[in-house]
């Protein structure tokens, strides 16, 4: 993903195995700039960001990606209980301390806005800043698709998947073959006439990589997520991003967002999706680096 790339393994104070992937050596790192740390969303991977990376490592930025625990190349054993915000948080920032990167700049997509905000609370001093695309500190059960059908029909779900898990291991494993699921995915989350069907494809096969049953899991721990009780006491510098026709977290969540977090500023994305980094790359790039920029020349 990188065109310099150098993956490697960092094990928790707790003994979990995080992958992670730099475009820069340890030995290399300038303390005089910030490294941009990639956070992606629920079921989602670093390749949400697959427009973001080359542009940014093009303008000479120190990035960091890694996958959370449970997630992909980490570690997948043990409770999934203990896959949650506190410990994806606290698993980061003794990856920060270890490869010894101060002041980073979050960016984080949908889930990753509950992670990049967790983070900011527990660990203000890892942060210069961060960029939130998408998200919400509202229960997303409460306000996907600007309606409570999720919060419905999730609970039947999960016991229809607890009955049959043999069925739903099995369509989970494969769905992403189905064009009827691949249409709805695409339908729901993207803009249709800007992101490529391949885009979808590889997000679907992505998900497939996942544990099955981390999807309730998830959703379970955004549902408490309880960071909205803090927003008002995080300093960090913000960049909000929305999309106006984003269909599965409606747009005026990221007013709350705006309005509550102390140092903030919004835009929104004409047309954008719930990834409108995917649907308008360019655009996206270039207020990402407007943003950076500013935060740079913040001394």
């Amino acid at each position: 993903m990188f065109k310099t790339n150098h993956p490697n393994y960092f094990y928790t104070s707790d003994g979990i195995r995080i992958f992670y992937n730099t475009n820069f050596l340890q030995s290399q790192l300038d303390p005089n700039r910030p490294v941009l740390v990639l956070i992606y969303g629920l079921l989602c991977s670093n390749s949400h960001f697959k427009f973001q990376i080359p542009y940014l490592e093009e303008k000479g930025f120190q990035i960091l990606i890694h996958d959370y625990r449970f997630h992909y190349a980490s570690s997948q054993d043990g409770d999934i209980e203990t896959c949650n915000f506190p410990n994806i948080t606290k698993d980061l920032h003794e990856l920060l301390q270890d490869l010894g990167i101060k002041k980073s700049i979050f960016m984080g997509h949908s889930m990753g806005v509950n992670i990049c905000l967790e983070h900011a609370r527990r660990y203000p001093e890892d942060m210069r800043a961060q960029i939130l695309i998408s998200g919400t500190v509202i229960p997303p059960q409460d306000v996907m698709f600007d309606s409570n059908i999720v919060d419905i029909v999730s609970p039947h779900l999960k016991t229809f998947t607890e009955k049959y898990p043999s069925f739903f291991k099995m369509f989970w494993r494969h769905s992403f073959k189905n064009p009827v699921a691949q249409y709805l995915i695409f339908d729901g989350g993207f803009n249709k006439k800007q992101v490529e069907m391949e885009f979808i494809q590889l997000y679907m096969k992505k998900i497939s990589e996942l544990p099955e049953k981390l999807f309730f899991h998830l959703l379970k721990i955004m549902h408490d997520h309880d960071v909205i009780n803090y927003l008002e006491l995080i300093k960090t510098p913000t960049l909000v991003i929305g999309g106006d026709k984003d269909k599965i977290i409606p747009n005026y969540l990221q007013r709350i967002l705006t309005t509550q977090l102390p140092i903030c500023e919004l835009y929104i994305v004409k047309d954008g999706s719930h990834v409108p980094q995917a649907d308008f790359p360019d655009r996206i790039n270039h207020r990402l680096l407007r943003f950076i920029h500013k935060i740079e020349s913040i001394k």
